[in-house]
């Protein structure tokens, strides 16, 4: 069987080739889907680079794989069930300066392997994620004192400045926020996104968005707490609470990342309803 990258000049484009392969695993694919919808959203989102939207197709016409990248972030690629489709992507590619590759973790390891022997670098597993789906909330057992509410416009200092240090202790090894304000601005704005706050004793204690969407679901993320306001509950119920709202506005389901190397996360998100789909991979790329 051949295989024949294709590259698409937008997001519209990408999916009307490869939505119908995204949707038949949707969950696997939610931030391939988010991706493209948050772009739709606010074209300049990632940056004033071009977008890259790429499938790979059999001698049939059948999609086999996909992925896009939004410089300077990593490449994303899609679930597969045809591996071969990762070599043909990495062979595609081979004139790019890539930073690293985020995906699912076999495809993940196949790509970065690929990758870095063509380079004659070597490629490194930052983050071990695992990605979840909820389509029923379970309310938390105690449930902290506050309530939630929809971000206003009077969060949005505090917001750029939680989106900086959510940053900086999540993924460090991501790309900068190149304008904090702007993207506090786009949550107040709620540019394909809707962000939703804890607030005790009228003091915002933490922060949770949802955005990328998907033809059924909403993916949950970043929850944010500062260090001084964890381990009181905050998170897990304004997770469960942002995750409600986005059903009771018809989503099927909500998604949301993980690390792995985080039990406390991963056990209060299963505690609200959240359920394993799979674990995805970010590896960056020594020659970057």
């Amino acid at each position: 069987m051949s295989l024949r990258v294709h590259r698409l000049e937008s997001a519209p484009a990408f999916l009307e080739e490869a939505g119908s392969f995204l949707a038949e695993h949707e969950a696997e694919n939610n931030l391939v889907f988010g991706i493209c919808s948050s772009l739709e959203a606010s074209p300049g989102l990632y940056s004033d680079a071009t977008p890259q939207f790429l499938t790979v197709v059999d001698d049939r016409g059948a999609v086999r794989g996909a992925s896009l990248r939004t410089p300077p972030h990593n490449q994303v690629l899609a679930w597969t069930d045809a591996p071969e489709a990762i070599d043909a992507l990495v062979d595609a590619l081979a004139a790019e300066q890539l930073p690293g590759v985020l995906g699912p973790t076999h495809l993940a390891a196949r790509f970065a392997t690929r990758w870095a022997a063509q380079r004659g670098s070597t490629a490194r597993r930052r983050v071990a994620e695992r990605i979840f789906r909820l389509t029923r909330v379970i309310p938390p057992a105690r449930p902290p004192s506050g309530a939630w509410r929809i971000l206003g416009a009077g969060d949005r200092d505090l917001l750029a400045a939680w989106m900086v240090a959510f940053r900086d202790e999540a993924a460090p090894e991501a790309p900068a926020i190149s304008d904090p304000p702007a993207l506090a601005d786009r949550w107040v704005a709620q540019e394909g996104r809707i962000g939703y706050v804890w607030e005790d004793d009228d003091r915002v204690v933490s922060f949770a968005g949802s955005s990328g969407a998907t033809p059924n679901g909403m993916r949950i993320g970043p929850v944010y707490t500062p260090p001084e306001d964890r381990g009181r509950g905050y998170a897990s119920a304004l997770t469960a609470a942002a995750s409600q709202h986005q059903l009771d506005r018809g989503r099927r389901f909500t998604f949301l990342f993980t690390d792995l190397s985080n039990p406390t996360s991963n056990k209060i998100y299963q505690a609200i309803g959240y359920e394993p789909v799979c674990d995805v991979d970010d590896y960056g790329f020594a020659d970057a």
